[in-house]
C-alpha cells in the first residue's frame, strides 16, 4: 500500500482482513494511528503489518521495498493506491518489481472529489526513473537536477512543470 491518503490505508487494512494478506505500508500515516487501524480496528496481528517510512516518492516506494519483498520470496502483490495515482505508481511498480519478478495487480482507491490527474510528463518521467534504477541502481534524479534543470521544476519534480496540454 503506498501512502499518502488514509483512505487507502482503510482499503488495505479491510483486504488483509478478509483475505488474511500480509500489508506492507510504505510512506503512510503515523505509526500511532497506523497501528490502531490495522490492529485494533480490523483485528490483524502486528506480525501481519510491516510500516515503513523510507520512501520519499513514488520511485523509492518501491526501490526500499522490492528487495527485501523479494528476499520474503513474494511473487505477486496487491498495489493499493488512489485511482489518480494508480497509472503512474503502477507503471513505476511494474518496472521496478517486475525487474525482480514480482508482479502486481492493481487495487484502486476511489478519490471522489479529491482527484487530482496526474499528468502524462510526471507519469513517463517517473516511468524514465524507474527504468534508469533497475539499470543503474541509482535514483538519477539528483543527477538530471544538475545536468538537466529545464526538465525538472523549481522543487525538482518533473511534475511541477506543465505538460505541453496544461500549458
Amino acid at each position: 500500500m503506498l501512502g499518502g491518503d488514509l483512505a487507502r490505508e482503510r482499503r488495505a487494512a479491510e483486504l488483509a482482513q478478509q483475505r488474511g494478506l500480509p500489508v506492507v505500508v510504505s510512506g503512510g500515516s503515523n505509526p500511532e494511528y497506523a497501528q490502531w487501524l490495522f490492529e485494533q480496528r480490523q483485528g490483524l496481528p502486528p506480525g501481519q503489518v510491516q510500516l515503513d517510512y523510507r520512501a520519499r516518492d513514488t520511485l523509492s516506494n518501491f526501490t526500499s521495498l522490492v528487495d527485501d519483498l523479494r528476499r520474503a520470496r513474494i511473487r505477486h502483490a496487491l498495489l493499493v493506491t488512489s485511482s489518480d495515482h494508480m497509472e503512474r505508481a503502477l507503471l513505476v511498480g511494474r518496472i521496478v518489481a517486475g525487474s525482480r519478478g514480482i508482479h502486481l495487480t492493481p487495487v484502486p482507491v476511489d478519490c471522489g472529489d479529491r482527484c487530482v490527474p496526474e499528468g502524462r510528463r510526471k507519469v513517463w518521467s517517473d516511468g524514465l526513473r524507474a527504468a534508469l534504477w533497475v539499470l543503474s541502481g541509482r535514483d538519477l534524479r539528483g543527477w538530471a537536477a544538475a545536468h538537466l534543470p529545464g526538465w525538472l521544476g523549481p522543487d525538482g519534480d518533473p511534475g511541477s512543470v506543465p505538460d505541453r496540454a496544461e500549458r
